[in-house]
């Protein structure tokens, strides 16, 4: 069955947090429902829909960013009390707009997500976790990452009260009071939690949960171990999960999930026989979806799906159909209808022209006069700086409230930037002179009208580490600029892991000083990503890497006054050794090193790096041919005398050509990786062999893996 849904655009609002907009329950059975939804202009407004248009219930004066909107009431009651998260402070409104609950947490950070289930509330800030009941403390938990969301299973269909944390580090943490009764890992950082229908699925346990690289799953969470029920990998490389709701918009009598992405994707999964979701709907937003809820807005009878956007739009997808099937009175009426939207809309339009004209007068006026402040707007950007495993690469997301004329990206190590196919916006490049002002790169993205999302793919080459700065200038008026810093860490393709393989080949870098625990978590923190800057709790933490594009491991174990590194890659080590030895010293600190290097590992990296080296350089080759081929195939007429090889590049030029045009500098990448290998191998010995490296490079021309691991030995 096709799903069809038609947008309509219905309010815009303030620029809006993640889980900010519900819908209130209805007084019957698809009857329309109202909206509500909080900004962070800190104003909370409840609207429903009256002949196409939005009509306020209420709206509560500007305040606090608010963080989360979450519906409550008594269990196994209609859920209609509204509670928001400003700063620290709980506030809770009854359907009507009157505020019964001011509760004041005291929380030291900002409230980041709720979850409301009768008299409990459930609460998150950065690091720490705090359950109330009737507003007094009952459990607190101060979390190893940042918790990124907080759910209850349902207690009234369970007999126990069992909060479930999603966390930064790729965990689900299931407590039981202020204890953590166990983790489980999921396959990303876990951005949103969902009870499955809303209400836990059949056993009260199940949990969806949807990732910030896009990857959507089913758990539950029973009293002793998680059960994995199925997971959904990102293979369209679409944008990371927001928002999820269960509701039947398909009518066939089961709830579907609805999913909304950081890349303005609203997806629909129905469920096979087997349980298992089939996507069955999507549809591209121009900006990232907040919340999503399913349910009737415009009007009764027909469902919807009602999402909030960044800019803080509210848009339905509704089953209403555009074109309705009428008789000709009805045919006028529509027409009535159309003429009175119509110069509705013009009345609007001319009272918004006005009000511009008046308040730029108004602004000449004051950025004129001798006791003028600056008056420069203000807008918001929302960013995002995340390395993808698949392909090693490192995704900045940069969303603005109102349209992008351009952004510039300056870098002060060296990087690449990649194709992307969602970019539309025109990239230049300027000159740098790297020597004297340490500009490796100065690139501008032009972008188009109403652009208001740009992604762009960088990737770094680990040693190298400093700051990548993007000047955000959108189009308003007087122009305006923002700067946003990312670091580039000296280890920065490394990923963290929960597992490594123990029986690897490792090498060791011990170090052994006058440094604290919190000096050593503050060096691990500079050179490694995905490491939280608060601390552990402890005396001594473990953590494991990955290297996304090698996929060689790190092992870092670290106490006051000792760390110690294991790692299959010798380059790793020699990294970490240069990096924490500069660090010292900027610090005046006496750092004791030594190490083990396993020969065996050298090897083995070397068999790890093989595959995607003959790949690259088979990839290279193909390219290479197809020109010739081409002009062959012109001058012959048919491809039929060629070999079935050579056929088969000419078949898939366009593809060999896309994919060797989006890896620009992967075989120089390699090289140089198989280069470092040889001189570090090398330097821990105390041997100089830069000399050597012109006769490796001939040895990787003429590329054969045994004589490559030949080279390495007669050294």
């Amino acid at each position: 069955m096709d799903l069809n849904l038609n947008r309509a655009d219905y309010l815009q609002v303030g620029v809006t947090s993640q889980k900010t907009m519900k819908l209130l329950p209805a007084s019957r059975h698809r009857t329309t429902q109202k909206v509500v939804i909080g900004d962070h202009d800190g104003v909370v407004m409840c609207f429903g829909m009256k002949k196409g248009e939005a009509v306020a219930v209420f709206k509560t004066l500007p305040g606090q960013k608010i963080a989360r909107l979450e519906l409550g009431g008594v269990l196994n009651t209609p859920q209609e009390k509204i509670f928001i998260a400003a700063g620290s402070e709980i506030r809770g409104f009854t359907k009507r707009g009157k505020q019964f609950l001011s509760f004041e947490t005291n929380l030291t950070e900002s409230i980041k997500a709720m979850h409301i289930s009768g008299s409990d509330l459930f609460l998150s800030a950065s690091y720490i976790y705090n359950h109330y009941c009737d507003c007094k403390d009952q459990h607190y938990y101060l979390s190893g990452d940042k918790i990124n969301d907080v759910i209850c299973l349902p207690v009234e269909r369970l007999p126990r009260i069992t909060p479930v944390l999603a966390c930064q580090d790729r965990v689900l943490r299931v407590l039981q009071g202020s204890d953590v009764m166990y983790e489980t890992e999921v396959p990303g950082p876990p951005t949103v939690l969902a009870l499955h229908n809303g209400n836990g699925g059949d056993s009260g346990e199940d949990l969806w949960f949807g990732t910030s690289d896009g990857k959507l799953g089913l758990i539950q969470i029973t009293t002793s171990k998680p059960i994995h029920k199925w997971e959904i990998q990102n293979e369209k490389k679409r944008g990371g999960i927001l928002c999820v709701d269960s509701f039947d918009i398909v009518g066939d009598g089961v709830k579907d999930l609805l999913v909304g992405r950081d890349d303005g994707m609203v997806e629909v999964y129905s469920f096979n026989n087997a349980n298992e979701p089939v996507l069955r709907f999507d549809q591209m937003l121009s900006e990232s979806v907040t919340s999503i809820q399913g349910g009737c807005i415009g009007k009764d009878g027909y469902d919807e799906i009602v999402v909030s956007t960044y800019s803080g739009w509210v848009t339905g997808l509704t089953t209403e159909p555009v074109h309705k099937e009428s008789g000709p009175g009805e045919e006028l009426k529509i027409n009535q209808e159309m003429q009175n939207k119509i110069s509705s809309l013009r009345s609007e339009l001319e009272h918004l022209q006005y009000k511009v004209v008046q308040e730029r007068e108004k602004y000449q006026q004051s950025s004129q006069s001798s006791k003028a402040k600056s008056a420069v707007p203000s807008f918001s950007v929302n960013d995002k700086f995340t390395l993808n495993k698949d392909d090693a690469s490192y995704s900045l997301i940069l969303e603005v409230q109102t349209a992008i004329d351009n952004v510039l990206i300056q870098s002060d190590v060296p990087i690449d930037l990649l194709d992307v196919d969602k970019n539309s916006a025109v990239v230049s490049f300027s000159s740098c002179d790297s020597e004297s002002n340490d500009n490796f790169l100065l690139a501008t993205y032009r972008c188009q009208a109403n652009t208001t999302r740009l992604e762009l793919k960088i990737r770094s080459i680990e040693g190298q580490y400093g700051t990548l700065q993007a000047y955000v200038t959108p189009r308003i008026q007087p122009k305006t600029c923002q700067v946003r810093q990312y670091l580039i860490k000296p280890l920065s393709l490394h990923q963290r892991t929960h597992f490594i393989d123990h029986d690897r080949p490792m090498n060791t870098l011990t170090l052994t000083g006058q440094f604290s625990f919190a000096e050593v978590h503050s060096w691990v923190v500079f050179c490694l990503p995905e490491v939280p800057e608060k601390p552990p709790a402890g005396e001594c933490m473990t953590f494991y890497f990955q290297n996304t594009f090698l996929d060689t491991q790190l092992e870092s174990t670290y106490r006051k006054g000792e760390g110690v590194f294991k790692s299959d890659n010798i380059s790793t080590i020699s990294i970490l050794k240069d990096v924490l030895s500069k660090e010292a010293t900027k610090r005046k600190i006496n750092l004791n090193i030594s190490y083990e290097i396993n020969e065996v590992s050298v090897k083995h990296t070397l068999k790890l790096i093989h595959p995607k080296l003959e790949y690259q350089l088979l990839l290279a080759k193909k390219v290479q041919l197809i020109d010739a081929l081409k002009e062959l195939q012109v001058h012959e007429g048919n491809t039929n005398f060629l070999i079935p090889e050579y056929r088969c590049i000419l078949e898939e030029a366009d593809h060999l050509q896309e994919e060797y045009k989006k890896q620009p500098a992967h075989l120089e990448r390699l090289y140089g990786m198989i280069t470092d290998l040889f001189i570090d191998k090398f330097k821990f010995k105390g041997t100089n062999v830069k000399t050597k490296v012109p006769l490796l490079l001939e040895i990787l021309d003429s590329y054969d893996q045994n004589a490559l691991i030949a080279f390495f030995d007669a050294a």
